[in-house]
């Protein structure tokens, strides 16, 4: 997944990124240009993104002013009065208005309505009427009304008071599994710049946070069970930084908010390769009982738990159960990646065992897609990071995982690795999976991108973002954006909407919004910004 096929060069310094200038754009790493203000009108329905099943502008908007309320339903519940509140602080920061939350019947104001018969909007999709007496946003469950505020945020006027243009937007996803995944592991990142990240990605509907917790450069999630984890094995990184990890209740305050964004948090736990954090904190972990030093490359694939041992399994069932107590969400990700050092024969049986646990605890296994070559357990989900040279032997068995019935996350290094260049110029990144401009991240159907595997067999799509050479929030920023706002598209949008000429369009009009929010982002030549 992570094999380098090139030399690295000098990492980047480490230390904390210094906040980006309000209304800059970073080009290639450079320093910063200016993005321009937020413009005063408000976007017409064909500039949102992700792009919506329908939208239809139809007879004169909404005023919204100092008198706009946000109105909940009587009967509607506490959650909706939550998702209520939310959007209010979403639309107060830049507009200045005081938008009060109120229950209650009312003609005016932004509406929010559960309506458990909705059609046409499934169960995270929603349907936003526009009228001179206010704002309707409905839907079946409080994750689409969540959705449906989204999308108002990109009509509204982003200066201040003005007109929500009249008209009608109904809307649902294409994909269940909208993800990105962040590596906190090869470099350390506090709980703080990742809830950053859940906002921007919540706003263009991604629904889902894959953390990579562990890795060879460090571990990073305090365990009572093994408490040396942490403490010793979260006091690395790459390049020989100070690393560092997250407490119990950080992580919870972390799963918490995403979910109150609703946004699924899915942990993993490389094994039984990826481990020399977990190695060097525990002699015992390892077959000839002496724990390695603590790494702090970049090369992958030398690392292994020891398969003979039943030490390793009460590991494992320990580490897995504290986790699974403290998330709340379906998945628990056991990696299963690059496990070089490890015997196929062993491998299979290692993550047999591994599966079984995941079971015990009440989650569904996800893992990277050499899970096919051993034995994966009924309903595991397989994540495929291969791209356009990966052996047809290998896509061949992806393919028959998914036709007997394991669901896919689709990661094509070369079109959706965030930590990939966009070209020679881009100063950090790797490159070993080709250069990955803005179009080529976009320009692919995930309903048709293996051969052999349906439709129907996706679950979705996630874009992740490894940090060997990401050391900074600013580097964080340049490589994810704009890129991640096409894996939000392609896991949202129905499949006729896709095309790159309309999406650089609506990509371009994006460019204010994430200059006003202090996102850096590349400015790739071929996207029209404004």
């Amino acid at each position: 997944m992570r094999v380098l096929r090139r030399a690295l060069g000098t990492l980047l310094a480490l230390g904390a990124a210094p906040a980006l200038a309000s209304g800059s754009a970073t080009a290639h790493g450079d320093e910063a240009r200016p993005g321009g203000r937020p413009p005063a009108a408000p976007a017409p329905f064909e500039q949102l993104l992700p792009a919506p099943v329908s939208a239809r502008a139809e007879g004169p908007g909404y005023a919204f002013g100092p008198g706009t309320v946000i109105r909940t339903a009587p009967g509607s519940g506490e959650e909706v009065r939550r998702v209520g509140e939310l959007l209010a602080e979403q639309l107060r920061g830049p507009s200045g208005l005081p938008l009060p939350v109120v229950g209650g019947a009312g003609a005016d104001g932004i509406r929010l309505r559960l309506d458990a018969g909705a059609g046409g909007v499934g169960q995270e999709g929603y349907r936003l009427e526009s009228r001179p007496t206010g704002v309707t946003l409905t839907a079946r469950t409080p994750a689409g009304l969540f959705h449906a505020g989204q999308t108002l945020r990109q009509l509204v006027p982003a200066a201040g008071p003005g007109t929500v243009p009249g008209g009608t937007v109904t809307d649902r996803p294409r994909f269940a599994y909208r993800g990105a995944m962040v590596d906190v592991a090869r470099h350390f990142f506090p709980v703080e710049q990742v809830k950053r990240y859940v906002d921007q990605l919540a706003q263009y509907k991604v629904n889902t946070l894959h953390l990579h917790l562990s890795d060879d450069q460090g571990w990073r999630l305090a365990v009572d069970s093994w408490p040396r984890l942490a403490a010793y094995g979260g006091g690395s990184e790459v390049g020989g930084g100070p690393g560092g990890h997250w407490t119990k209740e950080e992580y919870r305050e972390l799963v918490a908010y995403a979910g109150e964004r609703y946004v699924e948090v899915v942990p993993e736990i490389d094994m039984p390769g990826h481990t020399n954090a977990a190695l060097a904190s525990y002699a015992e972990l390892n077959c000839d009982g002496k724990a390695p030093e603590r790494y702090t490359g970049v090369k992958v694939g030398f690392s292994s738990l020891c398969v003979a041992k039943e030490r390793t399994y009460e590991f494992i069932d320990e580490v897995l159960g504290e986790l699974a107590e403290l998330t709340p969400g379906r998945y628990l990700h056991i990696g299963g990646d690059e496990a070089h050092s490890t015997p196929a024969a062993d491998y299979a049986a290692f993550m047999d065992r591994a599966q079984a646990v995941v079971g015990r605890y009440g989650k569904t296994v996800v893992a990277w897609h050499q899970l096919a070559t051993a034995r994966p357990a009924r309903g595991a989900v397989l994540q495929y990071w291969g791209h356009d040279r990966t052996p047809a032997a290998e896509k061949a068995a992806v393919a028959a995982a998914a036709k007997a019935g394991h669901p896919l996350v689709l990661s094509p290094a070369d079109r959706l690795y965030l930590d990939m260049k966009y070209d020679p110029a881009t100063k950090p990144g790797l490159a070993w999976a080709g250069y990955v401009p803005v179009e080529r991240a976009y320009s692919w159907d995930p309903g048709a991108y293996l051969a052999g595997v349906p439709q129907s067999a996706v679950l979705g799509v996630e874009a992740p973002l490894w940090t060997e050479t990401v050391a900074t929030r600013a580097d964080w920023e340049l490589m994810a954006f704009p890129r991640v706002l096409g894996l939000a598209e392609l896991g949202w949008s129905p499949a006729a909407a896709l095309g790159w000429d309309g999406y650089r369009a609506r990509l371009a009009a994006q460019g204010p919004r994430l200059a006003a929010q202090d996102i850096g982002y590349h400015r790739a030549p071929d996207v029209p910004w404004s």
